[in-house]
């Protein structure tokens, strides 16, 4: 074998490889699941431009066009060429190395490589034929068909690889559950809903770190591996309050991390049409938020929005049940009035059962960072802080970032960060506090829609269109896969034509920005796209 040859199935085999890093990194963006994973592939994400080029190279290195050694030297310098972008790919969230990853990795790799090794030693050598077509060429043309299918490489990886993360999980899984019953004054507080968990985890764990040593899931590491890795990394003896964030896509997914942490109190925050796509119906969606109430013990209790229908028509009997609502107040225990916002912030009070009237001060905007604020209060209260000590906790509560946060740029802009999670009951709200914005100048919207809606996607993404005419003086919609809808919505409410504009990406979105923006403007960003929509 030559060295051209040597060269050759070496460059190949390195993209070969390099490959997997762009399909794993998907399927970590999918929770590892396969047929999460499945069904983005079938959204039309199985033949990317890359692997199209990897197609038409096995024509190539099959045609007798030209001579096998050209062939093979086109395949070549394509497969460096393909290697580039792959590496230096920007992403919004960068595949995580974890030990998981690499086993898939490893697995996905070593399928590959014997395909290919296999082969060439077989029938890789100059001189070689496998039928009419040459050896070299032929063996270049596996490797090309494998990063073609190195999708379905990749699910075979985690399916062999089945017994060995089950064994893992199990160990992480006790050690984490060891921790847990190793400190028995330890009060656990689960946190769900379909949207609202991770900014009511933030406030209740300012608050409750004025009086107790609390630890909460940081980030969003809400599924059961990353509870239980939070608890086997940070979790000390002295630790007296654990909030636990807990996120679904399937029901049972809140039970699997209740049956872990035996939660004493819970929150559920919202019940509303997210992850559709998964879930199937809002009946579901609520089944499976109220897996927390459900695992809650008698002596315990839970805290529910009664804002929202599909929560404050779902009974609770196995432990009491504490009701808050700042619109829908009939049945609620605990309401928020005398809202009133400013650029500064917010005041409100708080109505107890008994008739006491709460007074508070927030630099949150927004009426669902109020609603989250009441049931970080709720709870803090029936864990017996001061009322006093509540209110100084409220006061320090900083926004959290990419969660309705407000910032002003030196050159007089405001922008309202609402980018991390659109949907429809916070897209509206945020929509509102931009149209409190239109004394001081023009008010931008920059939104690709909300996702994971199923059926309902087209409708909720058009009234969300609706809200835009309603509250932003200028549109710009990003990226096609809501675009009909949003567009639809907006038209549907008589807004000027000329002060809608459709961006690719948001990089677009940013350089019309810039010849768009004057000082006073008010820029809302709603939602961000993951890498997994393209």
């Amino acid at each position: 074998m030559t060295i051209f040859f040597i060269a050759a199935y070496v460059v190949c085999g390195a993209y070969m490889l390099l490959n997997f890093k762009s399909d794993i990194h998907m399927l970590q963006q999918n929770s590892y699941r396969i047929s999460r994973y499945w069904r983005w592939l079938e959204q039309g994400n199985f033949l990317p431009a890359r692997k199209l080029v990897a197609i038409a190279l096995i024509f190539l290195l099959m045609s007798t066009l030209l001579r096998p050694e050209l062939n093979v030297l086109i395949a070549a310098i394509a497969s460096l060429v393909m290697c580039r972008p792959i590496l230096t790919a920007k992403h919004k969230k960068p595949l995580v190395f974890t030990p998981r990853v690499r086993r898939i990795y490893s697995v996905s790799a070593l399928l590959a490589l014997v395909a290919a090794v296999l082969t060439a030693v077989f029938c890789g050598m100059p001189g070689d034929k496998v039928g009419f077509y040459d050896g070299p060429a032929f063996t270049v043309s596996v490797m090309m068909l494998v990063t073609v299918v190195s999708p379905l490489i990749v699910i075979a990886a985690v399916w062999l690889l089945r017994p060995v993360e089950a064994h893992i999980n199990r160990r992480y899984w006790n050690e984490a559950r060891d921790i847990l019953k190793s400190i028995p004054s330890l009060k656990v507080v689960g946190i769900t809903g379909s949207y609202g968990k991770t900014s009511t985890k933030h406030y209740l764990h300012t608050i409750l770190s004025e009086q107790f040593e609390t630890l909460m899931t940081p980030g969003s590491y809400n599924t059961p591996m990353g509870v239980i890795r939070t608890v086997r990394e940070m979790m000390k003896p002295y630790t007296q309050v654990f909030i636990c964030e807990m996120g679904a896509k399937q029901k049972g997914d809140i039970k699997e991390i209740c049956d872990l942490v035996d939660p004493a109190c819970g929150i559920i925050t919202a019940v509303g049409p997210m992850h559709l796509d998964t879930f199937g119906s809002i009946e579901c969606v609520r089944d499976t938020k109220f897996e927390l109430a459900d695992a809650i013990p008698p002596e315990g209790f839970v805290v529910v929005n009664n804002d929202f229908p599909q929560a404050a028509s779902r009974e609770v009997r196995n432990t009491e049940c504490l009701r808050y609502a700042v619109n829908n107040t009939e049945g609620a225990a605990y309401r928020a009035e005398d809202i009133v916002y400013s650029p500064e912030g917010t005041t409100f009070t708080v109505v107890t059962p008994e008739g006491e009237r709460i007074p508070f001060v927030s630099s949150l905007v927004g009426e669902c960072n109020i609603s989250n604020l009441v049931a970080a209060i709720i709870v803090a209260m029936r864990l017996g802080m001061a009322a006093d000590r509540i209110q100084l906790g409220v006061r320090r509560i900083q926004q959290v970032e990419h969660r309705l946060s407000v910032k002003r740029t030196p050159g007089g802009v405001t922008i309202i960060d609402d980018a991390f999670n659109s949907n429809p009951v916070g897209s509206k709200m945020a929509l509102e506090v931009l149209g409190t914005f239109k004394a001081s100048g023009r008010r931008i919207c920059v939104t690709p829609g909300m996702i994971e809606l199923g059926a309902e996607a087209e409708e909720l993404n058009e009234q969300l269109g609706r809200h835009i005419a309603r509250n932003a003086d200028i549109a710009i919609i990003v990226n096609e896969v809501n675009r009909d809808a949003l567009v639809k919505g907006i038209l549907d409410e008589g807004f000027d034509k000329s002060r809608l504009h459709t961006v690719t990406d948001f990089a677009e979105a940013q350089r019309l920005l810039s010849a768009l923006l004057r000082p006073g403007d008010t820029i809302l960003y709603e939602n961000d796209l993951p890498d997994s929509i393209r």
